[in-house]
C-alpha cells in the first residue's frame, strides 16, 4: 500500500484521539500520562497492526500479481488446448474417411480375390428357344441344350448372339455379338437366314445369318460377311469390297436432253436398248431378242460416257411412262483401269464380281446397264504385243461372263472407248457387243446445238448485245451461238491449226473444226464466262459478249496446239478419229506457219541451220 495513505491515516486517528481527550474532564498529570502512555501502546499496537496489514496486503498483492501471469498461462494454454482438440477432431474425421477407404478397398480387393479364385466362364452363340424354357446354343461345336438363369429376358436375345456360362454350362449373362471371325463372300442366296458363301481357296459352304442380319441389314450377292467359324454363324455385314468400289449403283441424273449433236446416234441407242423393254410382246412375235452389249467408239470428249449415263434415267423414265408404275434401272458403272490387279486372277474375279451384281440386280425384273468405260484398257487384243500376256485370261474371263448374260434377261453392256482397234475382236463380234455406234465430232448444226445447252439466255447479257435484239434476250443468245460456231468452224487461215502428212507425200490442212468436241465447245462458253466476270470486277461492265466467246475459242485452240502426238503421229491419228492412209508426220500451224515439230519461222535467225 501507498506510504503516503499510511500517514494520512496516523495524523487521522492521532486527532481523532485529541478529541476524545479534551472532551473529558480535566484530568490529573499522572492520571494524563497514564493515559497517554496507554494511548502510545495503543497507537504502537495499531502501527503494528497497520505494519502488519501493509505486509499482508503486499504479500496479497505479490500473490496477485502470480496468479494473474499464472492466469494468463493458463488462458493460454486453454485456448491452445481448445486449437489442438479441434485440429485433432478434423485428424480424427480424416482418419475416419480414410478407414472407410480402406475399408472400400479392401471389400473390392476380396471381391477381386473371389472373382480370381472363381472357375472360368465359357462363351456359347445362341441358336434357339424350346418349349421347357431351355435354350440350344453352339459350344465350340457342340450344341448343348442349357438352363438360363432367372431374370435374363429371353425375348431380346438374337440367333448368332453370345452369352455367358458359368462352370456348370448355365446362362448366366448375355454378351454382344463377336467381333472375332473369318471373312467370306456371299455367292448365292438359299434363303431369308441362308445363304452359301465362299471363304479359303473359294471353298463353297452354308452358313446361318443372325437376327441381326436378316432384320437390320440387307444381305446381297457379293457382299463380304464376318462368320464365326466355329458356330457357322454370321454375325456381320463388312464394308464395300473392293468391286463395289469400283462400281457405281446410282442412276446419273442425265437425260438425253442434256446431250447436243447427237441426235442420229441417240435415236440408234434407244431403239437398240428401249425399245424391247417397251414392246417385249411385239419383239417375241417378230422373234427378235434384245442386244447383249453396245459400243460406243469415237474420238474422246464426244460425249460416250455422257450417253452412256443418259440411257438408264431415260429407260426408267419410258417404262414408267408406259406402265404407269414408278420403275428403278440400275447402272453399274465399272471403272476400267482400277479393275486392273498385279496380282494373277484378281482382275478375273473382279469381272465375276461385277456381273454377279449385275445378276442379283436383274432379278428384280429391272433393266441394269453395265458401262466399261475405257474398254480398250481391259480387253485388248490378245497376242498384240502392246502389254503383258494377262489379257488373254481376262478378255477370256469376260467372254464367259457375257455369253451367260443371255440367262439374266435384264443386262445390258455398254463399252466406250477411243481406241476401238485395240480391243480383241472376240469382244466386238456380233452376239456380244451387237450395235456399234460412231460418235463423230460434232459438225457446225451439232456445235450450235451443244453451245445451247451452256450458253442459256437467263446467263448475265451485256447490254450492247441486248441492245442488238431491243432487249430480246431469246435472240441475243442465238445470235452469239451462231456468230461463235460460224468464227469456230471457218476455213480461214487463221483457223489452220495442223499439216499432215501422209506416207504417199500428200499434205492435208486440218482445221480447228476438225478436234472440235462437246467438251471443248462446253470449255470455250466457261471461258467465256470467267473472261466477262473479269471485267466486271476491274471495269464493272456486266455481262457476257460476242468477243468473249471468240476470245474463248482462240484461247482453247492454243491451249491445245501442243497436244497432236508429233512424235508417233500414227497412233495420234487413231486417237483424234482419223483413219485411211499412214500418216508420217503431224505439224502444227497456229500462231503463224510452223515446221518440223512445231518450231516457228519468225524464230529461225539467219545462217542458222535447219
Amino acid at each position: 500500500m501507498d506510504n503516503s495513505y499510511r500517514d494520512q491515516d496516523k495524523k487521522g486517528f492521532m486527532r481523532d484521539t485529541m478529541k476524545k481527550l479534551s472532551s473529558h474532564i480535566p484530568m490529573s498529570e499522572a492520571s494524563l500520562r497514564y493515559r497517554l502512555s496507554q494511548c502510545e501502546r495503543e497507537s504502537q499496537e495499531l502501527h503494528n497492526q497497520v505494519k502488519l496489514l501493509e505486509n499482508e496486503s503486499e504479500e496479497l498483492a505479490r500473490k496477485l500479481e502470480k496468479n494473474l501471469g499464472e492466469f494468463e498461462i493458463l488462458r493460454r494454454k486453454y485456448y491452445r488446448t481448445k486449437e489442438q482438440l479441434a485440429e485433432a477432431k478434423r485428424q480424427n474425421e480424416k482418419m475416419v474417411a480414410i478407414l472407410q477407404e480402406s475399408k472400400i478397398q479392401i471389400q473390392e480387393l476380396k471381391e477381386e480375390v473371389d472373382k480370381l479364385c472363381a472357375p472360368p466362364n465359357s462363351y456359347g452363340t445362341f441358336l434357339g428357344v424350346n418349349e421347357d424354357k431351355t435354350i440350344d446354343i453352339d459350344l465350340d461345336g457342340r450344341r448343348l441344350k442349357v438352363n438360363v438363369r432367372p431374370g435374363i429376358d429371353m425375348d431380346k436375345i438374337q440367333k448368332g448372339q453370345q452369352l455367358v456360362l458359368n462352370e456348370a454350362l448355365n446362362v448366366v449373362e448375355v454378351a454382344e455379338y463377336d467381333t472375332k471371325g473369318e471373312v467370306v463372300q456371299v455367292k448365292d442366296i438359299l434363303s431369308e437366314d441362308r445363304v452359301i458363301v465362299l471363304g479359303r481357296a473359294d471353298e463353297e459352304r452354308v452358313v446361318q445369318l443372325s437376327d441381326r442380319l436378316v432384320k437390320e441389314e440387307k444381305v446381297s450377292i457379293g457382299d463380304s460377311l464376318m462368320v464365326n467359324p466355329r458356330s457357322n454363324y454370321a454375325i456381320e455385314k463388312l464394308p464395300k469390297s473392293q468391286v463395289e468400289e469400283v462400281v457405281l449403283e446410282e442412276v446419273p441424273n442425265i437425260s438425253y436432253a442434256d446431250i447436243g449433236g447427237l441426235d442420229k446416234q441417240i435415236e440408234i441407242i434407244r431403239d437398240a436398248i428401249e425399245l424391247p423393254y417397251l414392246y417385249p410382246e411385239e419383239f417375241k412375235k417378230h422373234k427378235l431378242t434384245p442386244p447383249k452389249g453396245i459400243l460406243l467408239y469415237g474420238p474422246p470428249g464426244c460425249g460416250k460416257t455422257l450417253i452412256a449415263k443418259a440411257v438408264a434415267n431415260s429407260l426408267a423414265k419410258q417404262m414408267e411412262k408406259k406402265t404407269g408404275v414408278k420403275t428403278k434401272s440400275y447402272f453399274l458403272n465399272v471403272k476400267g483401269p482400277e479393275l486392273l490387279n498385279k496380282y494373277v486372277g484378281e482382275t478375273e474375279y473382279k469381272i465375276r464380281e461385277v456381273f454377279k451384281k449385275a445378276k442379283e440386280k436383274s432379278k428384280e425384273d429391272m433393266p441394269v446397264i453395265v458401262f466399261f468405260d475405257e474398254m480398250d484398257s481391259l480387253f485388248r487384243l490378245r497376242g498384240s504385243g502392246i502389254s503383258s500376256d494377262m489379257e488373254a485370261t481376262v478378255v477370256a474371263q469376260f467372254l464367259s461372263e457375257i455369253d451367260g448374260v443371255e440367262s439374266l434377261g435384264n443386262v445390258i453392256v455398254i463399252g466406250a472407248s477411243n481406241r476401238q482397234d485395240l480391243i480383241d475382236p472376240a469382244v466386238l463380234r456380233p452376239g456380244r457387243l451387237d450395235v456399234k455406234i460412231k460418235i463423230d465430232r460434232p459438225d457446225l448444226e451439232g456445235a450450235k446445238s451443244i453451245f445451247a445447252i451452256y450458253l442459256t439466255p437467263d446467263l448475265p447479257l451485256h447490254t450492247e448485245e441486248l441492245a442488238r435484239f431491243n432487249q430480246d434476250r431469246e435472240k441475243t443468245v442465238k445470235y452469239l451461238i451462231d456468230k461463235t460456231a460460224e468464227r469456230m468452224y471457218s476455213t480461214d487461215d487463221e483457223n489452220k491449226f495442223l499439216e499432215v502428212t501422209y506416207a504417199k507425200g500428200d499434205k492435208e490442212i486440218f482445221y480447228f473444226k476438225d478436234f472440235s468436241s462437246g467438251a471443248m465447245i462446253e470449255n470455250i462458253v466457261r471461258r467465256a464466262k470467267k473472261h466477262a466476270l473479269k471485267r466486271y470486277i476491274e471495269k464493272a461492265e456486266w455481262g457476257i459478249k460476242a468477243q468473249d466467246l471468240f476470245d474463248a475459242v482462240r484461247d482453247e485452240y492454243k491451249e491445245n496446239e501442243d497436244l497432236p502426238n508429233t512424235t508417233n503421229p500414227d497412233d495420234w491419228a487413231k486417237i483424234s478419229g482419223r483413219k485411211g492412209e499412214k500418216i508420217v508426220n503431224v505439224r502444227t500451224l497456229i500462231g503463224g506457219e510452223k515446221i518440223g515439230g512445231g518450231r516457228s519461222i519468225e524464230n529461225i535467225t539467219a545462217g542458222q541451220y535447219l
